[in-house]
């Protein structure tokens, strides 16, 4: 048995669809942004990176602690 609809692409010309772009019915489907985006957190940058170097000190002790172990 063959299905007559199965090279169709799936809701390819309803809204919300696939192939629907949000020009038909008056808004955005995929969120592009119509505004600016706002200022730097330059606080929780600071602490991600603070947090980044603090890791790789750890990575570093272990690194460290693996090479000064005796073998045997």
């Amino acid at each position: 048995m063959t299905d007559q609809h199965a090279s169709d692409t799936p809701m390819a010309g309803s809204p919300h669809g696939l192939g629907d772009h949000g020009e038909t019915h008056g808004h955005d489907d995929h969120a592009h942004a119509e505004e600016p985006l706002g200022p730097v957190d330059w606080p929780a940058w600071g602490a991600g990176v603070l947090g980044v170097a603090l890791g790789l000190v750890v990575v570093w002790a272990f690194i460290l602690a693996y090479v000064a172990t005796p073998a045997g």
